[in-house]
């Protein structure tokens, strides 16, 4: 569960961007993408807690990873479906997501409600083609070789999402079916004040969104490769929580490092890898149990760095981070906690 003091809401969002054809369906479609909006509600008994994804996605990620595909079903989240958008007064800072290669929206909810419940609208995003996603009508994509989507690609999706934040800000509904948005949610965000987090390739996209684009005033890297390298300077703050892809042994990630002119902070947690700032970390240890995975094949998949830990240190930075830069508050990031002693401040 969340920590902050307010409930949760979400919703899905089905987006076109008549602007681009898309690289599969053939001539007359346009790209089409999966999103879901997370947010503070009110008043949310009525409205039942959404699903972490679908279940024609479980058993496809399942599948893809050579487990039985009815071996889990997908957990409940924190958030209620289409419940109303709690309004304090004031709009509501923005943060958005990208997720990894052959992945999905969903990878990191335990942090986007986190943030949810802390007074953020955060705004997670498929990229079809190289992700899991169910459209409206039903239709399943899966990750493919071709189109071999690249980091600018998901860039470039985020950018047309940012426009579509700004719809949102101005009062207009952008989803394709123009399906009635919960109470509140049209007007409520602060297209002034917009952060950008990613996992993996969706960290790397990170980079080149805030290269191209300004109305992202600060970014947090998972574990980002950040190849291809971004060589313009950003001047705008940018954290980098690693676990496999160090400065030290990744020439890539230190040259990103490098050309970062602003505000700028390394951590890392110890026994960390690549997917520990994600829900994996949580939920791979219930999957283990389920399949009798053994102690090796979880460690391959987890570390060492404990799984409620890792939950912690996934509530705790990356908001820490966003209250920083679009909030200007809080003092953990300032060095080392002794309430987080398996995180590392790398110099």
């Amino acid at each position: 569960m969340p920590t902050g003091p307010y409930p949760v809401g979400t919703v899905p969002l089905h987006l076109i961007d008549t602007s681009r054809p898309d690289p599969v369906a053939g001539p007359g479609h346009h790209r089409e993408l999966m999103a879901a909006v997370w947010y503070p509600a009110r008043g949310v008994k009525r409205y039942p807690l959404a699903p972490w994804t679908s279940p024609a996605v479980v058993r496809a990620l399942l599948t893809a990873q050579g487990f039985p595909a009815d071996v889990a079903a997908a957990p409940l989240t924190a958030g209620h479906e289409g419940a109303p958008v709690l309004r304090t007064g004031r709009r509501l800072p923005v943060v958005v997501f990208s997720h990894g290669a052959h992945d999905h929206r969903a990878d990191t909810t335990i942090v986007v409600q986190e943030l949810a419940s802390h007074g953020y609208v955060v705004v997670t995003v498929d990229h079809t083609y190289d992700a899991f996603s169910v459209f409206p009508d039903g239709r399943l994509t899966v990750p493919l070789d071709i189109p071999n989507l690249t980091p600018r690609d998901f860039a470039t999706d985020i950018r047309f999402v940012l426009d579509r934040v700004e719809d949102l800000a101005a009062g207009r509904n952008p989803d394709a079916e123009h399906r009635l948005p919960p109470a509140g949610l049209l007007g409520a965000l602060d297209p002034q004040r917009i952060g950008m987090f990613g996992w993996s390739k969706g960290a790397s996209a990170t980079a080149f969104v805030m290269s191209e684009d300004r109305r992202v005033q600060a970014g947090l890297s998972f574990d980002g490769p950040m190849q291809p390298t971004v060589t313009t300077d950003l001047d705008r703050p940018f954290m980098l929580m690693t676990a496999e892809f160090p400065r030290a042994t990744q020439p890539s990630v230190a040259e990103f490092w490098s050309h970062l002119r602003g505000w700028r902070l390394n951590i890392q947690a110890e026994g960390a890898v690549h997917s520990s700032y994600c829900d994996a970390q949580f939920l791979i240890p219930q999957l283990a149990q389920a399949v009798g995975m053994s102690d090796a094949d979880l460690r391959s998949w987890i570390g060492t760095l404990d799984p409620a830990r890792a939950v912690r240190i996934q509530q705790a930075y990356p908001l820490a981070f966003f209250d920083l830069h679009l909030r200007h508050q809080g003092h953990l990031l300032d060095g080392p906690s002794p309430a987080f002693p398996e995180v590392k401040f790398i110099s």
